[in-house]
């Protein structure tokens, strides 16, 4: 048969502390990811800019929920920009 067990106050709090342990890491394991994805799509985009041949071509830049025109230049730097800022989340 099943004995009672006896669980303290003590245990409880650190049972408790380790599933918050837990479930924050899963979260962060999450966000990491998610950063990455977004990494490698300014990497993507970097990478099609190059590629495209009209230098007088504007490119619309989403900043916030607004889409701004720049010159094929300035989208690159942006992007760059942007990449660094980044990959310094995913090492912090």
């Amino acid at each position: 048969a099943a004995e009672d067990v006896n669980v303290t106050f003590e245990d409880q709090q650190k049972i408790n502390k380790f599933a918050r342990n837990t479930s924050r890491i899963t979260e962060l394991k999450e966000e990491i990811e998610v950063k990455k994805k977004q990494l490698q799509n300014l990497e993507d985009a970097c990478e099609d800019i190059m590629l495209a041949d009209d230098d007088c071509l504007m490119i619309p830049y989403q900043i916030g929920d607004v889409f701004i025109s720049h010159s094929q230049e300035e989208t690159q730097e942006m992007l760059e920009e942007a990449k660094k800022n980044l990959q310094e989340e995913i090492d912090a």
